[in-house]
């Protein structure tokens, strides 16, 4: 699997691709997968203006591109069960990478929102969230170390982890652009995304 990085270097390939295409007119599998990178940093701003400019006759004759544009719509309005239906859709060979990464990122980002949000939850409501079966959900909700009842099938998730995962993200991002924003880089020293 890529990791964040390979993902931001992929967008600004694509974003150059985009600006030095001839006409100005990128292919439609340049559009889909810079859409799809957009959609994967859950950057809403850039992946609307990007839907704004491809024109009508791309999104026209790639269908693909409006299957996108809706996970990203569904991923705004934190419709979990529609994000998962639209990503379970057949996706062109181009995409299929990006499809993956957005669903195992919206399975974290709703794990994060479920952990900081509710002290106790139905392993129905969990499975909703994470896009799985109930049984999945809850071998996924303990293997995250939270707990499970299965007389009530509750789940108990623990507050812990999505601090660590937020932080080391934004660490990766200032090192890859190469500027410290932050006067406290204490928590990425301490997570060792940047050296000593």
């Amino acid at each position: 699997m890529a990791s964040a990085a390979d993902f931001l270097q992929l967008g600004n390939q694509l974003e150059i691709q985009e600006l030095e295409s001839p006409s100005g007119i990128a292919t439609a599998q340049v559009y889909g997968q810079l859409l799809a990178v957009y959609i994967l940093q859950n950057d809403g701003n850039n992946a609307r203006y990007l839907w704004k400019r491809i024109p009508a006759s791309v999104k026209t004759a790639s269908p693909e591109l409006a299957l996108l544009w809706n996970v990203g719509q569904k991923m705004w309005q934190r419709d979990f069960p529609g994000i998962y239906d639209m990503l379970n859709k057949e996706w062109p060979d181009h995409l299929k990478h990006l499809i993956v990464a957005i669903a195992e990122s919206t399975r974290k980002r709703a794990c994060c929102l479920v952990s900081q949000a509710y002290s106790s939850i139905s392993a129905e409501d969990f499975a909703t969230f994470v896009g799985m079966s109930v049984d999945e959900a809850v071998e996924a909700a303990v293997s995250h170390g939270w707990e499970a009842d299965t007389q009530t099938r509750m789940i108990l998730p623990k507050k812990t982890g999505c601090y660590t995962y937020f932080i080391a993200f934004c660490c990766m991002i200032i090192t890859i652009v190469g500027t410290y924003a932050a006067s406290d880089s204490s928590h990425c020293v301490n997570k060792g995304v940047i050296e000593d």
